[in-house]
């Protein structure tokens, strides 16, 4: 009798780390999450993404060239949807870390377990805080060390979003949209399927059917003959639009943008004006505390910049500024006073 089984079961090896299984289960995370009310796969969420994206990678980094535009785009779409982005620094590039797990004293990260994306298959790297790149917003007091995503932060909306679009979907794909009902007397020579199928694609077309009521009663037609009745759903009861609107509204503020910006009737100034205010009140602060963590990271003055690449101010003023200011210290000059002590009584000196 042979022995059916092998002595010595062959080592089954498996992907580790940010291999393929990673892959699916962060993607099926993804999902999830999006049913859950944040909302990451709607169109209004991924616009307002697409929007930091591309604002911090066009923005002026100085004292550094390893935060490239490409580096920028990852920072700005990673803070969009996970309110933080971390990267692990080494000497020629800053390669971003797509999982990590952090160890804190005091509240402030030490030590990090980062996972790096291959495309054979990821590998962990430890690494001390001070070689990595870690940014942060919506910082929680209770969790110092974690980000939030601006639609984390706005959960209820963000839900609301979600639900009004998916049951918008569901009627689209489920409910008899354009189906009308034709009611006809009873009649057991007739085929009821084969008039419906004669009524398809007649457009433009007189059709004439005879009516068993108009034989019976052998007078006029009746009132209820052949009077269609709609089955479309009445979707203008229940305030779909003005909810949606709502929704998307406050989804545009969560991340920074007017929500003016996207309204149909939106004109040339709005639309700088809503420029402005994202650069200013959202990518700004961004790129600021970017420039903090990689001049504390890289031990070298950086400084970034949204605002000239934007754009985002007011042309006209600034030149019409200009010319007050250089009219100005030309007439404190001729009257004998110093030009920077007058800047300084305005608040415009070099502090």
């Amino acid at each position: 009798m042979i022995w059916p089984f092998r002595k010595k079961q062959p080592v089954e090896r498996r992907a580790s780390g940010s291999g393929f299984t990673a892959e699916i289960m962060a993607a099926r995370e993804s999902y999830i999450s999006g049913r859950r009310g944040l909302a990451e796969l709607t169109a209004t969420a991924q616009s307002c993404i697409s929007m930091w994206e591309s604002g911090l990678s066009i923005a002026d980094v100085d004292g550094t060239d390893l935060i490239n535009p490409a580096v920028l785009a990852l920072i700005g779409r990673s803070l969009a949807l996970r309110g933080e982005a971390l990267f692990y620094l080494t000497d020629t590039a800053l390669i971003p870390a797509s999982d990590w797990e952090v160890s804190t004293r005091f509240g402030v990260p030490k030590a990090y377990r980062l996972s790096i994306s291959e495309a054979g298959g990821g590998q962990t790297v430890t690494a001390l805080a001070a070689e990595v790149v870690h940014i942060r917003i919506g910082v929680d007091v209770a969790a110092p060390w974690i980000g939030t995503a601006p639609l984390r932060r706005s959960t209820l909306t963000a839900g609301m979003l979600h639900a009004v679009e998916s049951a918008l979907s569901d009627v689209f794909d489920n409910a008899p949209l354009g189906s009308q009902i034709v009611p006809f007397p009873e009649s057991p020579d007739v085929d009821l399927n084969k008039i419906g199928a004669d009524f398809r694609g007649r457009r433009g077309r007189v059709l004439l059917r005879e009516s068993v009521n108009v034989q019976a009663a052998g007078g006029p037609s009746p009132s209820a003959d052949w009077k269609p009745s709609d089955m479309s759903p009445n979707l203008e009861r229940s305030q779909t639009k003005e909810t949606l609107d709502s929704a998307r509204e406050a989804i545009l503020s969560a991340f920074g943008v007017l929500p003016g910006l996207f309204n149909a009737s939106t004109t040339g100034p709005l639309v700088r004006e809503a420029q402005r205010h994202l650069a200013q009140w959202t990518l700004q602060p961004v790129a600021v505390a970017l420039a903090a963590e990689a001049s504390e990271k890289l031990a070298t003055p950086v400084k970034i910049d949204c605002m000239r690449p934007l754009q985002a101010f007011d042309a006209g003023g600034r030149s019409r500024a200009l010319t007050a200011i250089v009219q100005a210290m030309a007439q404190a000059k001729e009257a004998g006073v110093d030009p920077s002590a007058a800047l300084d009584l305005v608040d415009w000196g070099n502090e």
